[in-house]
């Protein structure tokens, strides 16, 4: 393994859980969320080279990992396909933080990906300065957004 490929592993190691964090926001089937995740590793890698540190590392994660997810939900979209289902559902837990979180998680899903991926950095406790540098807008775009975004979260029916 040469250097940069060992740097690219130790990053990717580093920051496992954000990766699969935002992929589980367009995502809550796991072999669906393990697809996203390959494939953001993959974009990552082809980057990574030409990656140049002009902004945080974490940043840049979140930016091709958020791409890469909504890249994947339009191509889902135009793909129109029948999900297969099965009866049950072995993870499926009731407890009422399950059910709380289930519901955020569902709510959170019927927002457009742009949406979901400010809200998704926002419960990552992310500033607004670095929430716009990573979508690309403004700060102040970013808390407009946001207050919009939970109003229209308040208004969903379930």
């Amino acid at each position: 393994m040469n250097e940069l490929e060992s740097k690219f592993a130790q990053t990717i190691k580093q920051n496992k859980s954000t990766i699969y964090t935002v992929c589980y926001m367009f995502s809550k089937d796991a072999d669906e969320v393990n697809d996203l995740f390959q494939e953001a590793v993959i974009n990552m890698w082809r980057g990574f080279e030409g990656f140049e540190n002009r902004s945080n590392v974490k940043t840049w994660i979140y930016r091709v990992t958020l791409n890469t997810c909504i890249s994947q939900e339009r191509k889902k979209r135009r793909t129109d396909a029948e999900p297969l289902t099965m009866d049950i559902n072995l993870f499926e837990d009731h407890d009422e933080d399950t059910r709380q979180v289930d519901m955020l998680h569902e709510r959170i899903s019927r927002l457009q990906p742009f949406d979901r991926a400010i809200v998704l950095l926002w419960l990552e406790n992310m500033p607004y300065e670095e929430i716009g540098q990573v979508v690309g807008i403004s700060t102040t775009a970013v808390a407009t957004r946001l207050y919009r975004i939970k109003e229209q979260l308040k208004k969903m029916n379930n």
